[in-house]
């Protein structure tokens, strides 16, 4: 399999064009299934290898993801790293490190996760992490569709592009009537 990843998106049909609403509220004509990538492992194994050899002498003794697609970025490059995995899911708050997971002062977190928009899991995620006392050492992602989102840590992508995002009331998509659809649910509101 190719190490070129942005073959890899094309080949498996990973971008989408149309008028998507995206999970941050955002629209935009172009979307990143992120799904193409996880279900197929040894796709998934390319794009995790790339975040592992990236972070692989910042001495990482866990890698952290949010829920959902972060929680296999996370197994698969904490796989390839040869360190232990955890997870932080939704709370009412935002999110938590729960499930008897143990991190402590003495560990080096990486936080991942599968594609940046806004960057609103892994802040959600680096707060979760903050009551725990553990330093991060950085942040990967499989795709960066940001435009620029910056983080007090070291940061890397897989594969980047900048895309253009659009506010519902600012979108030219909705203007000229383009159907909206909710990825991963293949609904349109």
């Amino acid at each position: 399999m190719p190490e070129d990843l942005s073959q890899l998106l094309k080949e498996f049909g990973v971008v989408r064009q149309g008028h998507f609403l995206l999970t941050s509220g955002m629209h935009s004509d172009r979307y990143f299934e992120k799904f193409r990538i996880l279900e197929r492992p040894n796709v998934c194994e390319h794009f995790a290898r790339a975040l592992a050899n990236n972070f692989q002498n910042m001495g990482v003794t866990v890698v952290c993801g949010p829920t959902t697609g972060g929680v296999i970025v996370a197994y698969e490059v904490a796989r390839q790293m040869g360190c232990r995995c955890i997870i932080a899911e939704r709370s009412e708050t935002g999110r938590k490190i729960g499930r008897g997971f143990y991190i402590g002062k003495e560990d080096q977190v990486l936080v991942v996760d599968d594609v940046l928009t806004t960057g609103g899991s892994i802040r959600e995620t680096l707060s979760a992490l903050e009551t725990t006392g553990a330093r991060v050492v950085g942040i990967g992602v499989f795709i960066d569709r940001s435009s620029g989102v910056r983080f007090p840590f070291p940061f890397y992508a897989a594969h980047r592009e900048e895309i253009q995002n659009y506010q519902p009331d600012n979108c030219p998509l909705c203007r000229a009537k383009v159907p909206l659809e909710i990825p991963g649910r293949g609904e349109r509101p």
